[in-house]
């Protein structure tokens, strides 16, 4: 991907992310970056396996708040099974594994993310809570 478009994508989601907003009425589960500022409340709603809905709210760097903004956006309709095989396939793009390009769509702007190891974790921090989310309501 070009340098420019994954800035541009990444930038855009930071300024106008999507979905961020507090659900009172949603169970919510949070998600920090011990080394920086990055603290993610995640809220979320299940209808049987289906992510029926799923909103965030928070204050992180741009690339927490953009790859939560894109994630959110990728899981949202889809049963928990779908939700674990991107969630797989985002860590491995992170750590330099084998994975579906095709699956992930507009995630992949963070396929060279690990050039900086220190973003790493800036990344993977929304993943980390839509795990903590379904292990919550299994």
């Amino acid at each position: 991907m070009d340098s420019n478009l994954r800035r541009e994508i990444i930038l855009d989601n930071y300024q106008n992310p999507f979905h961020k907003q507090i659900k009172d009425d949603y169970l919510k589960v949070n998600t920090n970056n011990e080394s920086c500022i990055d603290n993610i409340d995640i809220y979320f709603s299940f209808e049987g396996d289906v992510l029926k809905d799923i909103t965030f709210n928070g204050e992180a760097c741009a690339i927490s708040t953009s790859a939560t903004s894109i994630l959110l956006r990728n899981v949202i309709g889809k049963t928990r099974k779908e939700i674990s095989d991107i969630l797989l396939n985002y860590d491995n793009m992170i750590n330099e594994k084998e994975y579906d390009k095709d699956l992930l769509k507009e995630l992949n702007v963070y396929d060279e993310i690990y050039l900086q190891p220190n973003r790493k974790n800036c990344a993977l921090l929304p993943a980390n809570a839509i795990r903590k989310a379904l292990e919550q309501t299994k």
